[in-house]
């Protein structure tokens, strides 16, 4: 359900990022195989954006998914139980649906502009069976490009991903839980970001220093997973386990720093997690 946030957009101190990390955990911790289960299901649906046309929807109804996480650490915060049906409550959602998607075709190609930006002038880029080989995962055609060139590619990788993560931020919560517009939502968003610079820096600290030992148990499980057998599943069931649960952990950073920042009022009505006739973890 979704709930009007405050006019005023608060400015918070740099305090305020460590506690939206602490929060965030804290959230994780009472639903962790909900969560989970929730992010592992996206983790699938994004699985499908190789697919002609069906991939092109499944990456502009991203806004909408990640809308539905969002209402999942919601729910979880007010005491209810998130279930699998949540992730999919924005794409049904009407009004909100419609904004959604077109965050999405906008975060879309804003994304594929920045980036084209940075790989123009790349000749072997513009080679379209070479390009066709890596997008379906060919390893050995990633190596016949040139050092700078694959350098280009994780810079242009990286600038779409700021550029679209920046957009989407604080709009995708602000048209799902705060019914505006799209085009007030991306203008309030980004004011808020560039207002609150300070606690985001220290919530950016907090994360890389949390990355470190998950980047380290992730890099000495891999090694381990080429031992075969039964023993290589199960250490790669792990690594995938403990990536979902980071990328969780940063649906629910920016839950509570919306939140702390819009300020959200609770529903008179009970969390609307559905019930015991939902998957669980």
């Amino acid at each position: 359900m979704q709930k009007n946030t405050n006019n005023k957009l608060r400015k918070l101190p740099f305090s305020h990022g460590i506690g939206w990390l602490v929060q965030s955990l804290t959230l994780l911790r009472l639903q962790s195989g909900r969560l989970l289960l929730i992010a592992l299901f996206m983790q699938v649906i994004l699985g499908l954006t190789q697919v002609p046309l069906i991939g092109f929807l499944i990456i502009v109804s991203v806004p909408a998914l990640s809308a539905g996480i969002l209402e999942a650490f919601d729910v979880t915060r007010r005491g209810g139980y998130p279930g699998v049906n949540l992730l999919f409550k924005p794409i049904t959602s009407g009004t909100h649906t419609g904004r959604l998607f077109l965050m999405g075709a906008l975060v879309f190609a804003v994304g594929i502009l920045s980036m084209s930006l940075v790989l123009s002038g790349s000749k072997e880029l513009l080679d379209p069976e070479l390009m066709s080989r890596i997008e379906q995962g060919d390893i050995e055609a990633v190596t016949q490009l040139n050092p700078e060139v694959i350098t280009r590619m994780a810079l242009a990788f990286g600038i779409g991903v700021s550029v679209s993560g920046t957009l989407s931020y604080f709009t995708i919560p602000l048209i799902w839980f705060g019914d505006r517009k799209l085009g007030p939502a991306l203008l309030e968003g980004l004011r808020a970001l560039i207002v609150n610079w300070k606690p985001f820096l220290m919530l950016a600290l907090g994360l890389f220093v949390l990355l470190i030992p998950v980047a380290m148990a992730s890099g000495l499980l891999f090694s381990w997973a080429g031992t075969g057998g039964v023993l290589s599943v199960v250490i790669l069931g792990c690594i995938m386990i403990l990536m979902l649960a980071f990328q969780m952990l940063l649906f629910g950073t920016q839950y509570c720093s919306f939140r702390d920042i819009f300020g959200m009022e609770d529903s008179p009505e009970p969390p609307d997690s559905e019930d015991d006739s939902q998957l669980v973890a």
